[in-house]
């Protein structure tokens, strides 16, 4: 498809002032694209992508910390995790990835998340996740999203961003953090900080892909084939291993829906954590934001779905074919056919 650049590309944007207007998007008259034009969303990105290239892939940072899991376009519910922990710099917020895809406000969630990235580098910190890729994302509703709001020209700006977004995060030196789970090709924590990024999407067996798509799975040893046809799952065995290895107190993931917003797995030395409340408005789930304090004493805030999230929710009404998508994750990496995914 052919595209035209924007008309006007302002020289530079004010991220306070486009968070101003987002904030404000559920007023009368005061929608994203009433408000925020083509021009300052690419520039905006453009100036994200320039705090992720000047960090590694592997970002160091020190608790007190707030950790989140996806968020995937639920913006009402990203804006309450703000209020439920304080909205940045009063809070430090690190969150582990899936921005978009699968909710209705997938541009308004985002764009808020970069802004404070931009304003607030050194308290706000972004993991990039699976569905920061283009393959996927082009699929589960981004894509969509961009070019019936503006054109492909936003949704092009935003693959090249997510290509520099780091793919893990260490806390303190004691609990590490990524959107999917531990790789085979995962031994020390200096591969985390080796790892490749500007890609729009990685390759099956790659480190990489397994930091965005890995899961645990109970009852087996080792490394399996996912089921959901892309990386694989791994043992509580391979938990403790690296955790002993790297002398690690924690693994923290996301890239699942779990029913109350958060769950541990290999003797709680890994948790997985979920962060949109009634997910798809098809789950009863709950969402969870972990607390990590500077002594790192951990502590779950958990977010129980709003009436005001269920309306909007159950008020959509899918297709058959857009039902159908959100119970499957399509294709995966290099795989052609498609699979369940549960985020």
């Amino acid at each position: 498809k052919l595209f035209l650049f924007p008309v006007e590309l302002p020289k530079s944007v004010d991220p306070k002032e486009i968070l101003c207007r987002i904030l404000q998007i559920n007023e009368p008259g005061k929608a994203l694209t009433k408000t925020v034009t083509e021009g300052e969303i690419i520039v905006l990105i453009a100036s994200a992508k320039k705090q992720f290239e000047s960090s590694p892939a592997c970002v160091t940072l020190q608790a007190p910390v707030r950790i989140c899991g996806d968020t995937h376009g639920q913006f009402g519910d990203a804006l309450r995790l703000f209020q439920t922990g304080g909205f940045p710099p009063i809070s430090n917020y690190l969150f582990l990835g899936d921005y978009v895809d699968r909710g209705r406000q997938n541009l308004e969630t985002v764009l808020l998340l970069m802004c404070y990235k931009i304003m607030y580098p050194n308290n706000v910190f972004l993991l990039r996740g699976n569905h920061e890729c283009a393959r996927i994302n082009k699929v589960y509703g981004f894509y969509l999203e961009c070019t019936q709001r503006y054109t492909a020209r936003v949704w092009e700006a935003f693959q090249d961003t997510f290509t520099m977004m780091p793919l893990s995060a260490i806390v303190s030196d004691r609990i590490v953090c990524m959107h999917g789970g531990l790789s085979p090709k995962l031994k020390t924590l200096q591969d985390l900080l080796n790892a490749q990024r500007s890609l729009r999407d990685f390759v099956e067996g790659s480190l990489e892909l397994d930091l965005l798509w890995a899961d645990p799975v109970e009852g087996i040893q080792g490394f399996e084939p996912n089921p959901r046809g892309a990386s694989c799952g791994f043992g509580k065995d391979v938990v403790q291993e690296f955790c002993e290895k790297n002398d690690i107190d924690l693994i923290i993931r996301a890239h699942q829906v779990v029913q109350d917003g958060y769950e541990f797995f290999a003797d709680r030395k890994l948790v997985t954590i979920f962060s949109a409340p009634h997910y798809c408005g098809q789950y009863d789930n709950r969402a969870a934001m972990l607390c990590v304090a500077e002594d790192l004493q951990c502590r779950f805030e958990v977010m129980e779905a709003t009436i005001l999230t269920v309306k909007e929710e159950k008020s959509k009404e899918f297709s058959k074919e857009e039902k159908s998508r959100d119970d499957k994750e399509g294709k995966a990496e290099k795989g052609e056919k498609e699979t369940k995914e549960t985020k």
